[in-house]
């Protein structure tokens, strides 16, 4: 009998360096996406579009990469991802020589895998924990993203000469450590994630197909809709995803706007990623201890807060930058709370293919509010885009005090599955 908790102590350990690698990639792609888009297509109402493809990109390859993960383990789906994104960094620099921005899109959308790909080691991290440690394992992960996402906005400067001397625009420098860091992302995984965790969970003695690569797509939203706490996690996770990328994507175009420094954009989406991954420890932790639906709601009133701060701010880049940490301190607590009440929801035979459709939609709400939002912004200011944003919260204290009120009843009725 393997030693599981060995395993699993293994297994955070290696997903935690792959996230350092991969997200150094990520970070600097956020940094300079929409800056491209901007320069490619000469507009501020499709700079937006950047952050959007990588978001829409991160849906399209939710499914498939949880399938893949689903049918052959965790390993393969995780270095599946990472190599994709690798190759849209790749694609990006080829638009961006050839001044297309069709294919700068196209090459985003690639990009977008590496982000499905981080998004999607948090459950692997989930597959051998304890109740009792699940929401801990999985934000240590989160956390681990920090070093690389802080870092890579961050490169924009110390990369413009290497970029510089290979013939490319300086913008392009942080493209090459986002190509640089998924491709590493890919190597960890391959070489260092064995056991594979989700086999070791699913297939503990027969070597069979896991229930969960046999469900359709149908099939995993009917599980979803028949439990109430899987219902609230997902539109706990879809709803905090929304609203971040929502302000985020046009943040860097706001403050461009108001004559903001590069190294100052690039600082301030340093400190967002700061505010998203480097408290998920201590989220994590209050998650265990206090309860997933009091730290679920707790991370919408921090959005709504992060959106009161850095819509009324005006120019003040202090006040933008401090709505901006907010704003991924509320995207930290909905993740980890909603993740780990996603897993214990559900059975492990149908978690891999139900936690692919929770980041399935919860990337398609992104890539619509990305895509939104430039309109938005051009139409009702940076002040009218946050509140935009801050509505998405809204389902969720719904359902909240809706699922509340029946566990309630059932709690009256003697009904113990009424939660």
């Amino acid at each position: 009998m393997r030693d599981t908790a060995g395993v699993q102590r293994r297994t955070v350990l290696v997903l935690g360096l792959t996230q350092i690698a991969g997200g150094i990639g990520m970070g600097a792609m956020l940094a300079v996406g929409a800056l491209l888009a901007l320069e490619l297509s000469g507009s501020d109402t499709w700079s937006g579009m950047a952050t959007t493809m990588i978001t829409l990109g991160a849906a399209v390859f939710a499914l498939p990469l949880a399938s893949l993960a689903a049918r052959r383990g965790r390993r393969p789906g995780l270095a599946a991802g990472w190599a994709l994104g690798a190759l849209g960094g790749t694609a990006v620099m080829a638009a961006t020589v050839l001044e297309s921005f069709v294919l700068f899109l196209a090459a985003m959308l690639l990009v977008g895998a590496g982000t499905a790909t981080n998004l999607q080691a948090r459950h692997a991290a989930a597959d051998l924990a304890t109740e009792r440690t699940r929401a801990r394992d999985l934000s240590i992960v989160v956390w681990a993203t920090t070093v690389g996402a802080v870092l890579g906005p961050n490169l924009v400067g110390p990369t413009a000469p290497l970029a510089r001397a290979l013939g490319l625009p300086d913008l392009l420098g942080p493209v090459l450590a986002t190509t640089a860091g998924m491709a590493v992302g890919a190597v960890l995984t391959t070489v260092l994630l064995r056991p594979d965790p989700l086999l070791l969970a699913t297939r503990p003695q027969t070597g069979g197909v896991p229930a969960s690569a046999k469900l359709s797509v149908p099939g995993a939203l009917r599980v979803v809709a028949a439990s109430p706490g899987a219902l609230l996690a997902v539109v706990g996770i879809v709803a905090s995803h929304t609203v971040m990328v929502a302000v985020m994507t046009m943040t860097p175009v706001h403050m461009s706007h108001h004559g903001a420094a590069l190294t100052v954009i690039g600082l301030t989406i340093s400190l967002h990623i700061a505010g998203m991954y480097a408290l998920s420890p201590v989220v994590g932790w209050l998650t265990d201890r206090l309860g997933r639906v009091p730290m679920l709601l707790t991370g919408q009133g921090i959005l709504v807060a992060a959106a009161a701060v850095s819509g009324t701010a005006g120019h003040d880049e202090v006040w933008v930058t401090t709505g901006l940490v907010l704003l991924g301190l509320g995207w930290s607590f909905g993740l980890v709370s909603g993740t780990a009440l996603l897993a214990e929801s559900l059975s492990a035979e149908v978690r891999p293919r139900v936690q692919g459709i929770s980041d399935l939609v919860m990337n398609l709400g992104g890539a619509a509010a990305g895509g939104l939002s430039g309109f938005v912004l051009s139409q009702a200011g940076f002040g009218g885009l946050n509140l935009f944003a801050a509505l998405f919260t809204l389902p969720v204290f719904v359902l909240a005090v809706r699922t509340l009120i029946t566990a309630g009843r059932g709690a009256d009725t003697g009904d113990t599955n009424a939660a």
